[in-house]
């Protein structure tokens, strides 16, 4: 895990991380990053951070695969405030995201 293919982001990960805070994965979604520091998770577009929370506040993740479509990414936060996340994720993406699924996934069952 870890790096994963480049994207355009690393401006608006710098700025996201705190002081001790350390970036364990970046993972490429379509057009969005998701990125997973030892403290939260956070998902960037071109522009902007669009969600960073603790990821004991994530309620729900939820990835689904059709045939011939993109899949769809949703997160879910347990906060109405923090807007959910919804990413259309192509084929040539989903070794990353499965990458951060993991670590998510891991990190829930012991919240």
């Amino acid at each position: 895990m870890g790096e994963t293919t480049r994207v355009h982001d690393d401006g608006l990960i710098d700025e996201l991380l705190e002081p001790g805070e350390v970036l364990e994965v970046r993972a490429r979604a379509g057009g969005a990053t998701i990125a997973i520091t030892n403290r939260r998770l956070a998902v960037l577009d071109a522009e902007r951070v669009a969600l960073a929370v603790d990821i004991g506040l994530v309620r729900r993740v939820q990835f689904d695969i059709e045939k011939s479509r993109p899949a769809t990414l949703v997160i879910v936060p347990e906060r109405p405030s923090d807007a959910p996340q919804v990413l259309a994720v192509p084929a040539e993406d989903y070794e990353f995201v499965a990458d951060a699924l993991v670590v998510i996934g891991r990190r829930l069952a012991s919240a």
